[in-house]
């Protein structure tokens, strides 16, 4: 199974994750909020962030600032 077809709809896995076989996070996004979520790990929830923060931090990652 191809590791993009294993992937819930509404969820697409981070351009940042490496290989299926890596550590990848998977990110959905909805009008208000940015859901990430472990890929290995689905079971274990979900961390939530406003759009203003989600926003920053894709900003601050491309800058390599963190």
């Amino acid at each position: 199974m191809n590791h993009e077809s294993a992937t819930p709809r509404g969820w697409h896995k981070s351009s940042y994750s490496g290989n299926p076989r890596q550590e990848c996070v998977e990110v959905r996004e909805t009008p208000t909020t940015a859901l990430v979520r472990d890929t290995q790990n689905r079971r274990a929830g979900h961390l939530a962030f406003s759009i203003p923060e989600w926003s920053a931090f894709i900003v601050s990652v491309k800058r390599d600032e963190i």
